[in-house]
């Protein structure tokens, strides 16, 4: 195998791996070279890694190596994190969006009876971005999770409570969903805050 090869197996690996990370021992076992191969690619890397000023950089802990970002970068993440931009968001959690602002709590089962497709996707997205959390457990059978929007909700969108959330024409006509939905982002533009402007709140 060739060491420009080995070294881009070894970057693939660490990225799949995680925050586990692997060991030297497992990383030569998976490319079958030797331990002393690996360390050494392993050790060119980190350094290339530093002189190309790469996003990344290949940090070891508790034996184990992985890739990470770089601290001095964090306030971009956050940014990432708690700002969930519209582009972000497919139509799809778009529509998910709306129809758990004007109908929580509600289930996913509910919600794709609305979208008329399945959600479960879109309800990952929007948990994962702080936009909709769990708010309980429905008496029904298998006690389905019921949705309910966040604050960081109510903060983006620059509204004090969801009674100040415009006029609920959506839902009346399940063919005009997506439409509607973009006219309810759209009035809702008007409200949307900065990132600064919510963590400074």
């Amino acid at each position: 195998m060739e060491y420009p090869m080995l070294k881009s197996i070894i970057e693939g690996l660490l990225f799949l791996a995680g925050d586990e990370g692997l060991s030297v021992k497992q990383i030569a076992e998976i490319v079958e070279q030797r331990n002393e191969l690996v360390s050494d690619a392993l050790e060119e890397m980190r350094e290339d890694f530093v002189s190309q000023q790469r996003g990344l950089q290949i940090i070891q802990i508790a034996g184990n190596y992985q890739l990470a970002t770089h601290q001095e970068h964090a306030t971009y993440f956050e940014r990432l994190a708690y700002s969930p931009s519209r582009a972000t968001l497919s139509q799809a959690a778009l529509e998910t969006l709306s129809i758990v602002a004007y109908r929580q709590p509600i289930t996913r089962v509910e919600i794709e009876e609305i979208r008329g497709v399945k959600s479960e996707r879109a309800i990952h997205t929007l948990v994962n971005k702080d936009l909709i959390e769990e708010k309980g457990r429905a008496e029904a059978i298998g006690r389905p999770i019921l949705y309910g929007t966040t604050k960081a909700f109510l903060d983006y969108f620059g509204l004090a409570a969801l009674k100040d959330l415009p006029e609920p024409s959506l839902f009346e006509n399940k063919d005009n969903l997506e439409e509607e939905t973009q006219m309810l982002f759209d009035r809702l533009d008007g409200r949307q805050l900065t990132f600064d402007d919510v963590k400074d709140s």
